[in-house]
């Protein structure tokens, strides 16, 4: 997985998998890009950057089951009483937390998670009951996706031992253009 660089192969697969969007009319360019990276203070992982800036912001056809949201907007049902996103802070997890197990006291683990939901990442769409797909854009896993639910957060890739996908927005993508199952690993 490279952050820095869009990968040719990449970027076909990932105009192939939206080919029947709106044939690139959403996409920011390169300007909207580099305005929202200013505004928040990051710059975007490649692939996605190249895929926001030249091929689609958002999408109705999916990745994930209520489509792919633009860079800059949130999912419907993300509700209007949440903290305010800090894209720039670091993403605070490196391994995956079940917080509903979690012996902690209630608290406690409540104060750590608005950073979990709000910091470090892009959403990129949701699955439906509270359960959101990020892109983390600051911290240790920049570029990778991570799940994000009530009841926790695990992130996506091979490596991780949730699925046998290819780490990354592009392996995301292409997990799912395949039909795969999110968690194919169990």
């Amino acid at each position: 997985m490279n952050n820095e660089y869009a990968h040719p192969d990449d970027l076909a697969e990932l105009r192939t998998a939206f080919s029947v969007d709106d044939a690139g009319e959403s996409a920011l360019g390169w300007a909207g890009v580099y305005a929202f990276e200013a505004e928040h203070g990051i710059v975007l992982p490649e692939p996605y950057r190249t895929f926001v800036a030249e091929i689609t912001d958002g999408s109705f056809s999916g990745p994930p089951d209520y489509g792919l949201v633009g860079v800059a907007e949130m999912p419907d049902d993300w509700g209007d009483d949440r903290p305010v996103r800090n894209l720039s802070a670091p993403f605070p997890l490196t391994e995956g937390w079940l917080w509903e197990d979690d012996p902690r006291p209630y608290e406690e683990i409540e104060r750590l998670l608005d950073p979990v939901f709000n910091d470090g990442s892009v959403v990129l769409g949701t699955d439906g009951c509270g359960m959101y797909w990020h892109l983390i854009v600051t911290g240790r896993h920049r570029g990778h996706i991570w799940n994000i639910s009530g009841e926790g957060a695990v992130p996506f890739g091979a490596e991780f031992g949730h699925t046998t996908a290819s780490p990354g927005f592009a392996g995301w993508v292409r997990h799912w253009a395949a039909g795969k199952p999110w968690f194919d690993a169990f």
